[in-house]
């Protein structure tokens, strides 16, 4: 658990370097939180009632049924949650011995059609290779010694 709200610890921290595990740990709370959400919001029968008797000329229709109510859960999460993201991806690219801004070149290109699926599964691949051994120069290795007690 400690290594899932890791990040909320280190929001604003763009230096250094992050293991492989906080990483995923955080994907894995954000995986779970944005379901149990998903479940709850679509789970009510008024939203699905909602849903069906939408408007069909209107194309924003179902954002705003599943968007409003409890479904306004998941854009305060998404909010929450968004520069932890960011910053945990940018010091696990720095565990790569890559620059952050990389991460920037990962959103881009997956905003393209086609070239955006080859881009996301090229960034999981780099998310799940092993960093760096030892020192780099982004910093010491987050695996000797680091504990997720160093940033309590």
């Amino acid at each position: 658990m400690h290594w899932m709200i890791l990040p909320f610890k280190r929001y604003f921290e763009f230096q250094g370097r992050s293991r492989r595990l906080e990483f995923w740990m955080f994907s894995l709370l954000n995986v779970i939180v944005f379901t149990v959400l998903a479940a709850i919001t679509l789970g009510t029968g008024a939203t699905m009632d909602r849903m069906a008797n939408a408007d069909p000329e209107n194309p924003l229709a179902i954002y705003q049924i599943l968007f409003s109510g409890v479904g306004l859960l998941m854009v305060v999460w998404w909010l929450v949650a968004l520069i932890p993201s960011i910053s945990v991806s940018v010091r696990r690219l720095h565990d790569r011995e890559m620059t952050g801004w990389w991460y920037l070149g990962f959103v881009i290109l997956s905003l393209i059609p086609l070239i955006g699926f080859v881009a996301s599964i090229a960034f999981i691949v780099v998310m799940a290779l092993p960093g760096t051994p030892g020192p780099n120069k982004y910093g010491p290795s987050p695996k000797e010694g680091v504990t997720a007690d160093t940033f309590e």
